[in-house]
């Protein structure tokens, strides 16, 4: 079997070595447009519950981390002064510059043929009559750009902004540093990667980025210039937090993330089987999955495809692809939760006191429970810090709605109304004048392009004077988006009624509440506990 691989980074070199290493009678080069010492970025990140399959096919990344990398468990959030902890949380970053020497040198051992700084058009692959050719090209893959019928990509635009930076501050893990400067709200994800180096991911909303002034760097020019106005604002306004070490530049410029995705991640011209792999398939939002791992994983599953079909490539493909999707599918579902979050943290740093904002941050893709499997200490401080300012856990915390008190944050709605004690709220989807108190009813949209309807909706209904703002249908996330909208931006009260089993009920309700999302949670007349 003669193989290709296009695209010298950890996915392709990690394909391209073990699919040497289980046929060594299999012809396996490897293309890549860079040098071998070019690197963009600064250090990439594995938890440890997704390290096992990648460390029993190769042991390369095994000793990168051990020997190179730092390992740590809990995660930090600090905002407001304040430093909170949740462990159960195991994580190891290294260099990419280490992990890709390491990974080159293995290939090289298994008997690949690397060639680097080589340009190679993808119908020039496929003429050359590789039996397979590994798209592993990254997020701007020209073989998917090339086959675009066949694969039919789409990709998905976050609003927020970042940007890759690194810093000589040492970190002790992954840290979540927040920060409202002059211009805005600027967040950071930061971690050690050895050598006295820590990664510095900023995020920030379009409004601060060009309140900044930080708007004026061409992105559209070719790799290599780093944006230098950016890095000083950002030094200077994190000083305090990285006690006044430097930030360090590596092709530094701020992006919007997208999320991609491929209908299709294979394809045949002739006798040559396409495949797609890593960021050349799908991306996920770095919060949630790493694209490194992702990329290393899909490797591993097509080397294992490989080995048991033999020279059925085809079968092979759909056996990985089969493998694959499912486990793609669940990163980017819990990725897209988080990424919204970055897009809107603005408000709840502003809004949330300091230790329900970090709850609110840990639980942006998970609900209490599962949290409260890695760290019950964390979860049970904030319940504690709820009771002081509530005085009861948070579904039994009095709340008042259109003058009346409500002694728990579980309310039944139906027939057209939030059954109150002292009678029925109507619920209406227009703000109302004849002067009896009414809540909005506000249903969620089923894709987050529709959003901008139903957020006005719930401003203008706030602004008339609704007595609460009740959400329901659409999606979880655009469910939730709304009802943190109306409390968090408008101050309103927000319902929001979930479509969860009864199973589940209770801990999507106590999240929901404890987390400052919404204040009251909808029961149907049938089920009203």
């Amino acid at each position: 079997m003669r193989l290709a691989v296009l695209g010298g980074g950890p996915g392709g070199l990690l394909a391209a070595t073990l699919a040497k290493a289980g046929d060594p009678g299999r012809e396996v080069t490897l293309f890549e447009r860079n040098r071998a010492e070019d690197t963009f970025g600064f250090g990439v990140v594995f938890s440890d519950a997704t390290l096992e399959g990648i460390h029993a096919a190769d042991p390369v990344l095994r000793t990168a981390l051990t020997e190179h990398g730092v390992h740590w468990d809990p995660i930090e959030v600090r905002l407001h002064g304040e430093r909170f902890l949740c462990r159960g949380n195991g994580m190891a970053a290294v260099e990419r510059r280490t992990l890709l020497r390491l990974m080159q040198q293995r290939a090289v051992e298994a008997g690949v043929d690397l060639r680097f700084s080589t340009e190679v058009d993808p119908a020039e692959l496929v003429a050359a009559g590789y039996d397979l050719v590994v798209a592993a090209d990254g997020a701007n893959s020209r073989l998917r750009h090339r086959f675009a019928d066949v694969f039919e990509p789409s990709v998905e635009t976050a609003t927020a902004k970042f940007i890759w930076l690194g810093t000589t501050y040492p970190f002790t893990g992954l840290t979540f540093v927040h920060e409202r400067g002059p211009h805005g709200v600027f967040a950071v994800h930061g971690y050690p990667i050895g050598n006295g180096v820590s990664t510095f991911i900023v995020e920030t909303d379009e409004d601060s980025w060009r309140a900044a002034g930080l708007d004026e760097f061409d992105v559209t020019q070719p790799p290599g210039p780093n944006d230098e106005k950016t890095k000083a604002y950002l030094q200077e306004l994190f000083a305090e937090q990285i006690d006044g070490h430097p930030l360090l530049v590596n092709n530094s410029r701020w992006g919007n993330f997208r999320t991609r995705r491929a209908r299709r991640w294979r394809h045949r011209v002739d006798r040559t089987a396409i495949a797609l792999l890593g960021d050349a398939a799908h991306t996920a939002h770095f919060s949630v999955g790493s694209g490194t791992k992702m990329a290393m994983e899909d490797a591993v599953a097509l080397a294992a495809a490989l080995d048991e079909r033999g020279d059925d490539v085809d079968a092979a493909l759909a056996a990985c692809e089969t493998v694959r999707r499912p486990q793609v599918a669940k990163i980017q579902d819990s990725a897209r939760p988080s990424l919204s979050w970055w897009e809107h943290f603005g408000r709840s740093h502003d809004a949330l006191p300091a230790w329900q904002f970090a709850y609110h941050f840990f639980t942006r893709s998970l609900t209490e429970s599962k949290l409260r499997r890695r760290d019950v200490g964390f979860v049970t401080d904030v319940h504690d810090r709820w009771r002081q300012a509530h005085g009861a856990e948070p579904l039994d915390s009095p709340i008042e709605i259109a003058g009346q008190r409500l002694d728990g944050r579980v309310v039944v709605v139906g027939d057209g109304a939030v059954h109150l004690p002292g009678g029925p709220l109507p619920l209406r989807p227009e703000p109302t004048d004849d002067g009896t108190p009414w809540g909005l009813s506000v249903t969620a949209p089923d894709d987050e392009a529709r959003l901008p309807a139903a957020l006005d909706a719930v401003a203008k209904g706030a602004a008339a004077g609704t007595a609460l703002v009740a959400v329901s249908g659409g999606t979880a996330l655009t469910r939730r988006l709304l009802c943190e909208a109306a409390r968090l931006e408008h101050g309103a009260v927000s319902l929001l009624v979930d479509e969860v089993d009864a199973a589940a009920a209770e801990d999507v309700a106590v999240t929901a509440v404890l987390s400052g999302r919404t204040d009251l949670i909808g029961a149907p007349v049938e089920n009203p506990s």
